[in-house]
């Protein structure tokens, strides 16, 4: 069994197979197998038990670990947020990106003639400014896709890499 205590300013629900989480900042919603978990809230703790069956208990006592990890994340998230920082880098080519709606847009990468596309996952939001490029959202899961997305978009294909160091890449703060 594995237990969650709820922070003040967060309110958890559960119905089917889904929880939700709700906070200042927004709110998002995790599915679970059924098959294995049993979750329940009692007052201000999330309390998730696993099945009953011998067979599966090493798997269902991770699976409720891994769970809970992704529960405490999204509790976090709907009340601080999660941000990751990303820099836009080029030498040969003037590189540019623009967002629209859930798409990032890389012009001239390389100087290549059509564009590349980065996908947003969920309810994320990208702040470009400059070379700057800040992502930012409730869901660890959804912001670190849509930050994964852009720099595999942005990736040298054909060409030497440590010659052609255009593209976006995180941001390393000293």
């Amino acid at each position: 069994m594995e237990s969650i205590k709820i922070p003040e300013g967060v309110k958890v629900s559960v119905s089917g197979d889904t929880v939700l989480t709700s906070g200042k900042l927004g709110g998002n919603s995790r599915r679970f197998n059924m098959a294995y978990l049993d979750v329940n809230v009692n007052g201000s703790v999330v309390e998730i038990h696993t099945t009953d069956s011998k067979k599966l208990a090493k798997a269902a006592l991770k699976i409720a670990k891994a769970f809970a990890s992704e529960l405490r994340n999204d509790m976090d998230g709907v009340q601080e947020g999660f941000t990751i920082k990303m820099s836009v880098v080029f030498s040969h080519f003037p590189l540019t990106l623009e967002a629209s709606g859930d798409k990032v847009i890389i012009k001239n990468m390389l100087g290549e003639r059509y564009p590349r596309y980065s996908g947003i996952v969920g309810k994320t939001k990208v702040e470009i400014k400059g070379n700057d490029v800040k992502i930012s959202g409730t869901s660890k899961d959804d912001v670190s896709q849509t930050a994964a997305n852009l720099r595999k978009a942005s990736k040298i294909r054909k060409k030497d890499e440590r010659i052609f160091q255009d593209g976006v890449y995180y941001a390393v703060e000293v």
